[in-house]
């Protein structure tokens, strides 16, 4: 993939910017996607793939969806840059070790949510501490997460201690 010459497409860091915003809130684009990103395409489709800060990637745009799929990394800078933080899940203490190792979040662990969460949406599990455990998708509504006592709410994608 090759990266986009910054001074020469604008155009694709807004669009990014207006993505994330659609995606995750409105402002979120700004603070998420400084103007120093280094934006990659995809070989065999020209279309935009991989957004990266310095050397981490941040997320990747899902080519079926248009959205935006989150890497740890990316997780912990939206925790860190963006206030009120946007798509969060907090579980109880006895789920951190089992969350960050890569395995689904469980309804009765669910201690707080971002309320405007909706299913299939890319959510990010955080601790007590809103300190990132890991990514994934939620399965239930924010609302559901609280209400539900049985069942998975988020299908995790990446733990921030599982082995890559």
């Amino acid at each position: 993939m090759e990266p986009v010459d910054k001074m020469m497409n604008t155009d694709a860091l807004q669009k990014i910017r207006s993505i994330a915003d659609y995606q995750f809130g409105r402002g979120v684009g700004a603070k998420f996607f400084p103007d120093d990103v280094r934006i990659f395409y995809s070989r065999n489709t020209g279309k935009i793939r991989h957004i990266h800060l310095r050397d981490e990637l941040l997320a990747t745009l899902q080519p079926t969806t248009g959205l935006f799929i989150l890497t740890v990394a990316g997780a912990k800078r939206m925790m860190r840059e963006v206030d009120p933080p946007h798509l969060w899940v907090k579980v109880e203490d006895d789920a951190e070790s089992f969350v960050s190792r890569g395995r689904s979040v469980f309804a009765k662990h669910v201690l707080e949510v971002d309320t405007e969460i909706r299913p299939n949406e890319e959510v990010i599990v955080v601790n007590r501490k809103n300190e990132v455990l890991a990514i994934g998708r939620a399965l239930l509504s924010g609302m559901e997460m609280i209400a539900f006592k049985r069942g998975v709410a988020v299908r995790v994608r990446h733990g921030v201690s599982e082995k890559s």
